[in-house]
């Protein structure tokens, strides 16, 4: 399969026809300071919307499709400030350009938003949070630069898409872990100054890199010789994540005998954040290296390294908000006088990369790329197997548990208590192991953690050739292979000196059947024990065509991928007998095959007046995280697992001016076979024999299978230069984000007792068609201005619009399940309307936020001093940004009774958003 997909690729690379060149437009861009050339620098031919970027010596050429006549060429790098040159172009003629100029634009404060949004809001492991694909789209596009900056703080998506649908790529290595799809971005996290020089395509769009998925590709470029030479100081201090930043860079430029280099150090860090009790502490390590061997080849080497550790904050009920605040974490105490969050997030996960970058010719570049990442990702929790709920937020110590039972003393108590208090008890917890350590029982808590140690080699080459003056092709072959070690792991007993009982407390099976009733102690692994393996490789082959009315692409993908998991620990549960899923050993290894096509067009009806159509179908592995129903537990796949299938199209209108440049866009994406896996415990579910003890509760995992999305809208962007100092702007996006179809839900747990044995129950069609998708707003408008003085000041200010954001339903409650009874036969007493009521996805109210920026710089000698400030939600606006309904009430009778007074025990949880918060940067260039 990977010989014939090599073939494939190079036999469509090589199927091209070679034709002349003519007129040629080429140059060169130095550094209007040091007089040292800038690599990666964007030409753009503004007629045309042409581009290519600057080679390690500066250098650039157009040899394809070159436009005659009074043209204009924009120069643009992040951190220079923009120029345009006119020149002008004769048929079969030469335009040589050496040494343009770039002025350090000391305004320049892109990357503070950045790497502030993408600290704030993408660093958690709840889909809630995965807030923006394109986050580091700091593009010149105006909307995906609005959605980046103004929109994302409020869980907005773009298309309402996860970023599982974009790819982010380091030196053409994709980063976009196998696991669940999507990017770490903490791994990169604190390096601004290294991650600034990107190459961006949005949606369908052709990369040069790869095919990409219908959100498009960004490309971070680390190339040593691709930095400017000089240096960089910065002090940041904010109360949205941390509260203190600093950062220190210097590139060398391109020394003699062809070296460079590139280093930065950076910490952040804070006691808490906005929300009480999420501490932070990160640290940021970078080089590059690069040797230029000759004029053709050029080997770099980088090495990335963050670790980071951040305290998580908890969705709560709204009875929790109006008690406590928005601020309000539940998963934190003191203990002897210092904050302690059981939740802590841990990313430590290495990044090295090899790049050879070798010019066949003037117009053929071969890239080979090798990485090699590794490390652990942890999320620790309480376990309390031995004890009762730790949680001060733990429903029967809320006041609607006792109103639920006419104890209205008793309710207004619980909320004092709560008020007054509401956090973790450490003292409490360490109380009761020291207790049990005198009758030498084992500890009734600990602290564990969720452990992922992903080892992953990556290696790729990447090929790009301009046939002749029409025609670019481009094409790729990439291998990733990767191990995942999971385990939990012992973090601490909490005083306890006898340890922890490895065996479900609950069902009381064993975790480790082979190794029965062990006691483990700090650092011993806990409750489970396995390996995932993963082995991907892909191929893609691509041509752009340029010509003066009309440019179009065209792109083949083909992926094969397989899984397999092998248990560790055998769960006594799960042992493969008598029709049980087997848990020890390797498991059956899966296969799937991806195929992707997509194509677009360029219809140039004036210089000003641009339509772009992009249309594309794609199929793919699902992620490792929605192929196995309970892959800490047993070997179980979920049922009719196959790719999943996306068809795409967007169409634009796009105009530009010197004075406006606006896009309007048009989008439909549809996903298909779509799986998702949760977790979570449900009452009132029917199954009758089937649950142990003949209960109506259970931890389950519940499966939804052959998922149909649909998402559909139009985005607008638009920003217009009245005077050479005030620039107005303005961005929309209008989705509708819908299911479109009923799937199958099924539900495991190790509490079901099912006569085959498989432990699963299947509740048949989950209607969801229609219901919205959650995940942020589906529409969302920004206006706002910005005022530049020509004495380096300015400020601006953005009033955003959010509505018909809508809560993520519980699909179980959807299924036969939610009318019947624990018998399987109708609930006698089922009304309805009530449960038309009951079942009504609740929609988030509309609100507005305002954000104010500005700054001021100057320029000392050779030193270049920035101050840059930044208030969000300046009115402090109150408001939700997303939430779930909880799974805990799974019939119409166990729903009903607890909404019957308005506030529910089990009401759904809510993310809120920050209210006024600040962020302030100083920097020093030089």
């Amino acid at each position: 399969m990977k010989k014939s997909l090599i073939i494939l690729l190079f036999g469509v690379l090589t199927s091209f026809t070679m034709m002349a060149q003519s007129t040629i437009i080429k140059g060169s861009v130095k550094d209007a300071a040091s007089s040292e050339p800038i690599p990666d620098v964007t030409i753009t031919i503004e007629e045309t919307q042409q581009s290519t970027l600057t080679n390690g010596f500066g250098e650039f050429i157009f040899s394809s499709n070159v436009p005659l006549g009074e043209q204009v060429l924009r120069i643009s790098k992040a951190g220079y400030a923009t120029k345009r040159y006119p020149i002008i172009v004769n048929e079969g003629q030469t335009v040589d350009i050496t040494d343009m100029t770039l002025d350090i634009d000391v305004t320049d404060v892109q990357d503070m938003f950045t790497i502030t949004l993408s600290d704030d809001e993408l660093n958690d492991d709840t889909s809630g949070a995965d807030n923006i694909s394109g986050l580091l789209s700091s593009s010149l596009d105006v909307f995906q630069r609005t959605a980046a900056f103004e929109f994302s703080s409020s869980f907005f998506k773009v298309r309402g898409l996860d970023s599982e649908n974009g790819s982010v790529l380091m030196n053409g290595i994709e980063m976009n872990k196998l696991y669940n799809g999507r990017p770490q971005w903490s791994n990169w996290g604190g390096l601004n100054d290294m991650m600034r020089n990107q190459v961006l395509t949005t949606g369908l769009t052709p990369s040069d890199y790869n095919f990409g998925g219908v959100l498009g590709t960004s490309n971070i470029i680390t190339r040593a010789s691709s930095y400017r030479k000089g240096g960089r100081f910065t002090y940041s201090s904010s109360n949205r994540s941390y509260t203190n930043r600093v950062m220190a860079s210097y590139a060398s430029g391109l020394l003699d005998g062809g070296w460079s280099y590139a280093l930065m150090l950076g910490r952040r860090w804070g006691e808490e954040g906005f929300v009480d009790g999420t501490l932070y502490d990160s640290n940021s390590f970078f080089a590059s290296v690069e040797k230029k061997i000759n004029d053709k080849h050029s080997i770099n080497f980088t090495s990335v390294y963050t670790p980071n550790r951040r305290g998580k904050s908890s969705p709560n009920t709204q009875e929790i908000y109006d008690l406590k605040g928005i601020k309000y974490n539940e998963y934190w105490g003191d203990l002897d006088g210092e904050q302690r969050n059981s939740r802590i997030k841990e990313v430590e996960e290495p990044i090295f990369m090899l790049n050879h970058y070798w010019d066949i010719s003037s117009k053929t570049r071969l890239n080979t790329n090798v990485g090699y990442q590794f490390g652990k990702l942890g999320n620790s929790r309480l376990d309390y197997s031995g004890g009762g709920n730790p949680s001060a937020a733990y429903y029967q110590l809320l006041p609607s548990y006792h109103e639920q039972r006419d104890d209205l003393a008793g309710a207004y108590l619980a909320g004092q208590k709560f008020i007054n208090d509401g956090q973790l008890d450490w003292n409490r917890i360490i109380d009761a192991n020291v207790t049990n350590n005198i009758g030498d029982i084992t500890s009734a808590y600990a602290l564990y953690e969720d452990r992922a140690d992903d080892k992953q080699l990556t290696v790729n080459s990447i090929f790009t050739s301009e046939i002749n003056e029409h025609i670019v092709i481009n094409g790729a072959v990439n291998y990733k292979n990767l191990k995942s070690e999971n385990f939990g792991e012992v973090l601490d007993l909490l005083g306890s000196d006898v340890g922890l009982l490895n065996v479900d407390s609950f069902d009381g099976y064993q975790y480790d059947n082979r190794n029965q009733d062990r006691i483990v102690q700090e650092g011993d692994k806990y409750r489970y024990n396995y390996n995932l393996y993963a082995d991907v490789i892909s191929g893609y082959a691509q041509g752009q065509f340029k010509y003066n009315k009309f440019d179009f692409y065209a792109s083949a993908n083909i992926t094969s991928t397989t899984y397999q998991r092998e248990g560790l620990w055998e769960n006594s549960r799960f042992d493969g007998v008598d029709g049980r899923p087997a848990s020890f050993g390797k498991g059956e290894e899966l296969s799937f095959t991806g195929l992707g096509a997509k194509a677009g067009f360029t219809y140039k009806i004036t210089g000003k007046h641009l339509i772009d159509v992009n249309g594309g179908y794609l199929t793919r592995a699902p992620n490792l995280r929605n192929t196995y129903s309970n892959s800490r537990e047993n070997h179980s796949v979920v049922n009719n697992i196959s790719e999943e299938i996306v068809t795409s199209l967007d169409a634009s209108y796009i105009f530009r001016s010197p004075i406006v440049n606006a896009k309007v866009t048009g989008f439909y994406t549809k996903i298909e076979d779509a799986n998702e896996v949760g977790f979570y415990y449900a009452d009132g579910l029917s199954g009758g024999n089937d649950i142990a003890d003949n209960d109506t509760s259970a931890f389950v995992q519940e499966v939804l299978q052959g998922i149909d999305k649909s998402h559909l809208g139009m985005e607008l962007g638009i920003e217009a230069q009245v005077t050479p100092t005030i620039k107005l702007k303005g961005a929309a996006s209008i989705g509708q984000y819908t299911y479109d179809n009923n799937p199958n839900l099924y539900l495991t747990s190790a509490s079901f007792q099912t006569a085959d044995g498989s432990g699963s129950i299947d509740y048949g069609k989950a209607n969801l068609k229609d219901y919205k998708l959650a995940g942020g707003p589906q529409r969302a408008a920004s206006i706002g201005f910005e005022y530049r003085d020509p004495d380096f000041w300015w400020f601006g200010a953005t009033a955003n619009f959010f509505s018909n954001a809508y809560i993520d339903v519980n699909a179980l409650t959807r299924t036969e399940n939610f009318y019947l009874d624990s018998d399987g036969l109708p609930i006698n007493d089922y009304d309805e309307d009530i449960a038309t009521d009951l079942l009504k996805q609740e929609k988030i109210s509309d609100y507005m936020v305002i954000n104010l920026v500005g700054g001021k710089s100057w320029k000392v000698d050779e030193y270049y001093i920035s101050l840059f400030a930044s208030v969000g939600n300046i009115l402090d606006e109150v408001y939700k940004t997303g939430g779930f309904e909880q799974g805990r009430n799974a019939n119409y009778r166990e729903l009903r009774d607890d909404n019957a007074d308005g506030n529910p025990q089990f009401g759904s949880k809510y993310w809120y958003g920050r209210g006024a918060n600040y962020f302030v940067n100083l920097n020093v260039r030089f």
